[in-house]
């Protein structure tokens, strides 16, 4: 499971918002599919854009995941290695793309259930669940000092 960032579960809910709000959604385009549509909130970047830097590398975002090199600079590298810095492991891209990591699928809302890769309203519950899940984690991961407060001095009037 990806590494709980701020960072990451932000970008998990505008992602789900935007797509709830009727962003373009094509599962087999790399600009605008699951992994595309978060890219583009990750990195500030078009569909146009991320179609084009996609083609430098080969084949979908699962290979174009386990493929990556951090030392190159290929334009598609650059965007992996973004969502790799907030959090996200090649294995979760993968993840991402088919909606099929048990750990959030067993938290869905009304129980464990496969989701559709292509269906708009399945990615929308899977970043929103997977976000969820994430900011407990993260929650869970932060330590808030406890106050120590020492003997007071008794007040003479």
């Amino acid at each position: 499971m990806a590494q709980p960032t701020y960072e990451l579960i932000s970008a998990l809910r505008e992602t789900a918002s935007r797509l709830e709000k009727g962003a373009h959604y094509a599962w087999g385009n790399h600009g605008a599919c699951n992994c595309g549509n978060l890219l583009q909130v990750v990195c500030d970047v078009t569909k146009e854009e991320i179609l084009t830097y996609a083609h430098t590398g080969i084949g979908e975002w699962t290979e174009l995941a386990v493929d990556y090199c951090g030392v190159t600079n290929a334009p598609i590298d650059l965007l992996l290695k973004k969502l790799q810095e907030i959090g996200l492991t090649p294995t979760d891209i993968h993840h991402l793309e088919y909606l099929d990591d048990r750990t959030v699928l067993e938290q869905l809302p009304g129980g464990f259930r496969w989701l559709s890769r292509n269906n708009r309203e399945h990615v929308i519950l899977y970043f929103n669940t997977y976000a969820e899940i994430l900011e407990e984690q993260l929650l869970e991961t932060i330590q808030i000092p406890t106050p120590v407060y020492r003997n007071p001095q008794p007040v003479t009037l």
